[in-house]
Protein backbone atom coordinates (compact mmCIF):
# COMPACT_ATOMS: atom_id res chain seq x y z
CA UNK A 1 0.00 0.00 0.00
CA UNK A 2 1.37 3.42 -0.98
CA UNK A 3 1.78 6.31 1.48
CA UNK A 4 -1.17 8.25 -0.06
CA UNK A 5 -3.36 5.15 0.25
CA UNK A 6 -2.36 4.67 3.89
CA UNK A 7 -3.16 8.32 4.62
CA UNK A 8 -6.45 8.03 2.74
CA UNK A 9 -7.41 4.98 4.80
CA UNK A 10 -6.66 6.82 8.07
CA UNK A 11 -8.67 9.87 6.96
CA UNK A 12 -11.57 7.63 5.87
CA UNK A 13 -11.70 6.01 9.30
CA UNK A 14 -11.02 9.07 11.49
CA UNK A 15 -13.63 11.16 9.67
CA UNK A 16 -16.08 8.35 8.92
CA UNK A 17 -19.78 9.20 9.23
CA UNK A 18 -20.05 7.17 12.44
CA UNK A 19 -17.22 9.14 14.08
CA UNK A 20 -18.43 12.54 12.87
CA UNK A 21 -21.96 11.79 14.09
CA UNK A 22 -20.52 10.90 17.51
CA UNK A 23 -18.78 14.27 17.85
CA UNK A 24 -21.14 16.66 16.02
CA UNK A 25 -24.11 16.28 18.42
CA UNK A 26 -21.83 17.09 21.35
CA UNK A 27 -20.60 20.25 19.60
CA UNK A 28 -24.16 21.38 18.85
CA UNK A 29 -25.42 20.42 22.33
CA UNK A 30 -22.57 22.39 23.90
CA UNK A 31 -23.84 25.59 22.25
CA UNK A 32 -27.52 24.68 22.73
CA UNK A 33 -27.19 24.09 26.48
CA UNK A 34 -25.21 27.22 27.24
CA UNK A 35 -22.04 25.18 27.81
CA UNK A 36 -23.58 22.97 30.50
CA UNK A 37 -21.44 19.80 30.58
CA UNK A 38 -24.12 17.49 32.01
CA UNK A 39 -26.82 18.58 29.57
CA UNK A 40 -24.33 18.55 26.69
CA UNK A 41 -23.51 14.92 27.43
CA UNK A 42 -27.16 13.98 27.93
CA UNK A 43 -28.44 15.44 24.67
CA UNK A 44 -25.32 14.93 22.60
CA UNK A 45 -25.01 11.29 23.53
CA UNK A 46 -28.72 10.67 22.94
CA UNK A 47 -28.37 11.86 19.34
CA UNK A 48 -25.07 9.98 18.93
CA UNK A 49 -26.61 6.76 20.26
CA UNK A 50 -29.53 6.71 17.82
CA UNK A 51 -27.82 8.30 14.81
CA UNK A 52 -24.37 6.70 15.03
CA UNK A 53 -23.79 3.98 17.60
CA UNK A 54 -26.86 1.78 17.05
CA UNK A 55 -26.78 2.03 13.22
CA UNK A 56 -23.04 1.30 13.22
CA UNK A 57 -23.52 -1.78 15.41
CA UNK A 58 -26.07 -3.04 12.88
CA UNK A 59 -23.67 -2.38 9.99
CA UNK A 60 -20.75 -4.11 11.71
CA UNK A 61 -22.89 -7.11 12.58
CA UNK A 62 -24.09 -7.35 8.97
CA UNK A 63 -20.53 -7.08 7.66
CA UNK A 64 -19.36 -9.85 9.98
CA UNK A 65 -22.27 -12.02 8.80
CA UNK A 66 -21.23 -11.40 5.18
CA UNK A 67 -24.34 -9.41 4.21
CA UNK A 68 -22.19 -6.59 2.82
CA UNK A 69 -18.54 -5.95 2.07
CA UNK A 70 -17.48 -4.12 5.22
CA UNK A 71 -18.37 -1.35 7.64
CA UNK A 72 -18.41 1.26 4.85
CA UNK A 73 -20.79 -0.83 2.70
CA UNK A 74 -18.99 0.03 -0.53
CA UNK A 75 -21.36 -1.92 -2.78
CA UNK A 76 -24.27 0.40 -3.63
CA UNK A 77 -26.73 -2.46 -4.05
CA UNK A 78 -26.27 -3.45 -0.41
CA UNK A 79 -26.56 0.04 1.08
CA UNK A 80 -30.34 0.34 1.29
CA UNK A 81 -30.94 -1.85 4.36
CA UNK A 82 -28.16 -0.38 6.54
CA UNK A 83 -29.14 3.17 5.57
CA UNK A 84 -32.84 2.43 6.19
CA UNK A 85 -31.98 1.07 9.64
CA UNK A 86 -30.04 4.29 10.26
CA UNK A 87 -33.11 6.30 9.27
CA UNK A 88 -35.33 4.24 11.56
CA UNK A 89 -32.96 4.53 14.49
CA UNK A 90 -32.60 8.28 13.98
CA UNK A 91 -36.42 8.59 13.87
CA UNK A 92 -36.67 6.84 17.25
CA UNK A 93 -34.05 9.24 18.61
CA UNK A 94 -35.98 12.23 17.26
CA UNK A 95 -39.17 10.97 18.91
CA UNK A 96 -37.37 10.80 22.25
CA UNK A 97 -35.98 14.32 21.75
CA UNK A 98 -39.48 15.66 21.08
CA UNK A 99 -41.06 13.88 24.07
CA UNK A 100 -38.21 14.89 26.38
CA UNK A 101 -38.33 18.53 25.22
CA UNK A 102 -34.72 18.63 24.02
CA UNK A 103 -33.04 21.95 23.26
CA UNK A 104 -34.12 23.39 19.91
CA UNK A 105 -30.75 23.13 18.19
CA UNK A 106 -30.27 19.50 19.24
CA UNK A 107 -33.65 18.58 17.77
CA UNK A 108 -32.91 20.67 14.66
CA UNK A 109 -29.61 18.81 14.22
CA UNK A 110 -31.28 15.39 14.48
CA UNK A 111 -33.93 16.44 11.96
CA UNK A 112 -31.25 17.82 9.63
CA UNK A 113 -29.26 14.59 9.81
CA UNK A 114 -32.43 12.56 9.18
CA UNK A 115 -33.32 14.68 6.13
CA UNK A 116 -29.81 14.44 4.71
CA UNK A 117 -29.72 10.68 5.18
CA UNK A 118 -33.19 10.34 3.62
CA UNK A 119 -32.03 12.22 0.51
CA UNK A 120 -28.85 10.11 0.35
CA UNK A 121 -30.93 6.91 0.64
CA UNK A 122 -33.15 8.05 -2.24
CA UNK A 123 -30.14 8.92 -4.41
CA UNK A 124 -28.36 5.68 -3.50
CA UNK A 125 -31.18 3.65 -5.00
CA UNK A 126 -29.91 4.75 -8.43
CA UNK A 127 -26.42 6.17 -7.90
CA UNK A 128 -23.63 5.89 -5.33
CA UNK A 129 -23.43 9.25 -3.56
CA UNK A 130 -20.69 9.66 -0.95
CA UNK A 131 -22.13 9.42 2.56
CA UNK A 132 -18.69 10.38 3.90
CA UNK A 133 -18.88 13.58 1.84
CA UNK A 134 -22.47 14.33 2.85
CA UNK A 135 -21.81 13.88 6.56
CA UNK A 136 -18.56 15.87 6.51
CA UNK A 137 -20.11 18.71 4.49
CA UNK A 138 -23.24 18.76 6.64
CA UNK A 139 -21.19 18.78 9.83
CA UNK A 140 -19.25 21.84 8.70
CA UNK A 141 -22.53 23.60 7.86
CA UNK A 142 -24.02 22.86 11.31
CA UNK A 143 -20.88 23.89 13.18
CA UNK A 144 -20.65 27.08 11.12
CA UNK A 145 -24.30 27.93 11.81
CA UNK A 146 -23.68 27.53 15.55
CA UNK A 147 -20.13 28.78 15.98
CA UNK A 148 -19.65 31.32 13.19
CA UNK A 149 -17.68 31.84 9.99
CA UNK A 150 -14.30 30.77 11.40
CA UNK A 151 -15.72 27.26 11.34
CA UNK A 152 -15.60 27.39 7.55
CA UNK A 153 -11.90 26.54 7.90
CA UNK A 154 -13.17 23.00 8.50
CA UNK A 155 -13.92 22.81 4.77
CA UNK A 156 -10.30 21.67 4.47
CA UNK A 157 -11.33 18.48 6.30
CA UNK A 158 -14.24 17.98 3.88
CA UNK A 159 -11.79 18.24 0.97
CA UNK A 160 -9.46 15.75 2.68
CA UNK A 161 -12.32 13.31 3.25
CA UNK A 162 -13.40 13.59 -0.39
CA UNK A 163 -9.81 13.08 -1.54
CA UNK A 164 -9.52 9.97 0.64
CA UNK A 165 -12.66 8.37 -0.80
CA UNK A 166 -11.48 8.94 -4.39
CA UNK A 167 -7.92 7.81 -3.61
CA UNK A 168 -9.21 4.54 -2.15
CA UNK A 169 -11.33 3.98 -5.26
CA UNK A 170 -14.59 3.94 -3.30
CA UNK A 171 -16.05 6.96 -5.11
CA UNK A 172 -15.59 9.12 -8.17
CA UNK A 173 -14.92 12.86 -7.86
CA UNK A 174 -18.54 13.53 -8.91
CA UNK A 175 -19.89 11.28 -6.16
CA UNK A 176 -17.88 12.96 -3.40
CA UNK A 177 -18.71 16.46 -4.65
CA UNK A 178 -22.41 15.56 -4.76
CA UNK A 179 -22.19 14.26 -1.20
CA UNK A 180 -20.24 17.25 0.06
CA UNK A 181 -22.90 19.58 -1.39
CA UNK A 182 -25.93 17.53 -0.32
CA UNK A 183 -24.95 17.62 3.37
CA UNK A 184 -24.92 21.40 3.74
CA UNK A 185 -27.72 22.09 1.25
CA UNK A 186 -30.21 19.65 2.75
CA UNK A 187 -28.99 19.52 6.35
CA UNK A 188 -28.22 23.22 6.62
CA UNK A 189 -31.59 24.20 5.20
CA UNK A 190 -33.50 21.89 7.56
CA UNK A 191 -31.39 23.08 10.52
CA UNK A 192 -32.28 26.70 9.74
CA UNK A 193 -35.99 26.05 9.05
CA UNK A 194 -36.89 24.01 12.15
CA UNK A 195 -39.23 26.35 14.08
Amino acid sequence: MTAPNRLARVVTEVFSPAVVVLVLPLAVAWAATGHDWARTLLWGLEVALFSSILPMLFIIRGARAGRWDGHHVRDREHRFLPLAVGLGSTAVGITILVVADAPHDVLALALAMFATLAVCVAITRAWKISIHGAVAGGAVAMVTLRYGPWSLLLIAIVALVCWSRVTLGDHTPTQVIAGALTGPLVGGTVFLLVP
